[in-house]
């Protein structure tokens, strides 16, 4: 075994008993949902038992998670620095985790579009947070005051536009692919 692979085991079997004291479990109770004898349980946290495969996949499901996050190594890059679209006052960040997301802050000074032809609809739905001041949301028909720390989360397929009221608001924004891309595309009109 290589330095990595004995990481990677301490890691995983720190894993396993951090999550059991988090619910609240005794050895005894992981062993039972998990279908294994509790002295078996103890040597997997301890390091005196080889960690299996199919141990590892019944433990993961007895823990509610998956054998991914039981397994995943620590990133080494745990901060990601934003892409600056200056010219829409927008910062981005990708979530690693998910390549399909992005992290959107803009400021927004204008108002909505009086012209229901200026709203957009395309694929992938949105959320979004005002962190400050307030943002009127059209979706469809619909006019929405959304103010500081509230959320709002739709699909992307209603026409929708955003805009400030009484003032700039700074919005953060989380996207799926397809709505990012609409949102890109529709930058050029």
């Amino acid at each position: 075994m290589t330095q990595d692979d004995d990481d990677l085991d301490s890691l995983v079997r720190k894993r396993i008993r951090a999550l059991r004291v988090a619910q609240g479990w005794s050895l005894e109770e992981l062993a039972t949902r998990a279908r294994v004898s509790q002295s078996t349980l103890s040597r997997i946290e301890n390091g005196r038992r080889r960690l299996a495969l199919d141990q590892l996949v019944t433990l993961a499901r007895a823990l509610d998670t998956s054998l991914d996050q039981l397994v995943e190594t620590a990133a080494d890059d745990v901060l990601t620095s934003p892409m600056i679209d200056a010219a829409h006052g927008v910062m981005r960040w990708p979530v690693r985790a998910d390549p399909g997301l992005s992290v959107v802050r803009q400021r927004i000074t204008d108002p909505p579009p009086d012209n229901p032809a200026r709203m957009r609809a395309h694929p992938g739905r949105e959320w979004l947070v005002v962190l400050s001041g307030t943002a009127v949301l059209l979706l469809g028909n619909r006019r929405i005051r959304v103010e500081t720390n509230q959320a709002a989360e739709f699909p992307t397929m209603l026409p929708h536009a955003i805009g400030a009221e009484g003032g700039p608001c700074d919005v953060l924004g989380i996207f799926d692919r397809d709505a990012r891309r609409g949102h890109q595309r529709g930058d050029d009109d």
